[in-house]
């Protein structure tokens, strides 16, 4: 029997590609897809469950479902993904609405538990082996069609003290470079202009499979596809190689646009949080990349309140900012979540915890602010995504931008650029801390 199936996907890109490959085993079954969820038969939800902010955003999305459920207008209601992995058994006793969970080692089952909820009387609890659950398969993508994410890795060995993804995802696990190199050829095939390298840590990449970093190499594989923009997301500053560095520097289709959280740069902080990293190889670091690397926009991601980190860390963590001046962060209070080390450390009380957040999100915003007054009078290559009809100017993004997670730019044009088209833009100003311009002649 044929059901029609809603995917709602929350969280992250590696989420995202998990809920796309759901789709394509759902549709590939006989199902139809669909993104609005009134009128299914099921609802599939999934979970982020990073953080327990997260798992609340999930379970408002979950009860808005029951709403819909206890009105007719939907029948059963899936949940999958990292909250249904960490929370298990609570999700069915707390959430009676639930008809049944998929952890993140079960997205393959997605079929079966479908089948399971419509056709039986039981609430199925799927929980398969979170270091062995199959990566790849195919992928009805929920991205515009000028870029697309490409998920090179799966779980995490680097087991940061304050993290619940090893526990979550599973082992590192890197997927075959013959088969991501067949998969971005599709991709590439099918239009997609701005290709997103993605997985919880991408410099790790070949390190399980033979003890090498293979990063470089996959790489210079996907530059000879046709691609326009290779964007990389998210690289461990201690794993990064002098080869990946010259790859980045001498490949133009490899963006000068790097993700490289390094969540503070206290060493006895970092110490404690099993990061690998020290201040000193940080400062080196970004230095050796702004040398090697004309025009480089860094974002990075920051946590305030960490174990450890009183009034002179916190200072000190300031006055790092302002000197490495990284263009774009996103900055985290701290939160103690159940099951990692960091929460039976002692650490800051809450509400100083995001008084400091909230310093150095103003503190960013005036690294923001002079990079966008330094960039002003340049002609940007922009992918423009759209017409903003309140502004009435059209809106994309350059190299400096990612999709999702950093601001747009705002222009002027005559030619009426379609979506998905490049176009050159010179930047003439700001508008509500977005840069803006004009399309050049």
């Amino acid at each position: 029997m044929s059901y029609k199936v809603a995917f709602i996907s929350l969280g992250c890109a590696k989420n995202q590609v998990n809920c796309e490959q759901m789709m394509a085993l759902v549709q590939a079954a006989g199902h139809e897809v669909q993104t609005d969820p009134a009128g299914a038969d099921v609802a599939v939800v999934n979970t982020c469950g990073f953080l327990v902010s997260a798992c609340g955003e999930a379970i408002e999305h979950i009860l808005e479902l029951a709403a819909l459920k206890a009105s007719g207008e939907l029948e059963k209601i899936l949940v999958t993904g990292c909250m249904a992995q960490r929370y298990k058994a609570d999700v069915l006793e707390e959430l009676p609405e639930i008809d049944g969970i998929l952890g993140t080692g079960s997205y393959g089952e997605i079929v079966e538990a479908i089948t399971e909820v419509m056709e039986g009387d039981t609430r199925p609890c799927r929980l398969g082996n979170i270091h062995t659950a199959n990566q790849s398969g195919p992928r009805i993508l929920s991205t515009p069609p000028w870029y697309a994410y490409l998920r090179i890795a799966e779980g995490c060995d680097n087991h940061c003290a304050y993290c619940v993804i090893p526990s979550l995802r599973g082992k590192y696990r890197s997927r075959p470079m013959e088969e991501l190199l067949t998969e971005a050829a599709e991709l590439a095939e099918a239009g997609t202009k701005e290709l997103l390298v993605i997985a919880q840590d991408i410099t790790r990449y070949g390190t399980d499979l033979n003890g090498e970093h293979q990063l470089a190499s996959l790489l210079r594989g996907l530059c000879q596809l046709d691609f326009h923009w290779i964007r990389l997301h998210y690289l461990y500053p201690d794993e990064i190689t002098d080869e990946l560095i010259d790859t980045i520097a001498s490949e133009p289709k490899i963006l000068p646009y790097l993700d490289i959280p390094i969540q503070h740069c206290n060493d006895k902080i970092l110490h404690a949080m099993n990061r690998r990293d020290t201040k000193e190889s940080l400062r080196k670091l970004f230095k050796t990349l702004r040398e090697k690397i004309p025009g480089l926009v860094l974002r990075t991601s920051l946590i305030t309140g960490l174990p450890g980190e009183g009034e002179a860390e916190f200072e000190e963590l300031c006055n790092f900012l302002r000197e490495v001046k990284i263009e774009r962060a996103g900055v985290f209070p701290f939160s103690p979540e159940d099951g990692t080390r960091a929460a039976q450390m002692e650490h800051v009380d809450e509400e100083e915890t995001r008084r400091r957040a909230e310093m150095l999100v103003d503190m960013q915003s005036d690294v923001i602010d002079a990079y966008n007054e330094s960039i002003l009078g340049e002609e940007r290559e922009v992918l423009c995504e759209g017409f903003d009809a309140q502004a009435q100017m059209y809106y994309g993004r350059s190299y400096a931008e990612s999709p999702d997670i950093d601001g747009r730019i705002y222009f002027e044009s005559a030619a009426d650029p379609k979506p998905g088209e490049f176009v050159t833009v010179r930047l003439t100003g700001v508008m509500d801390g977005e840069a803006k311009g004009e399309q050049a002649e």
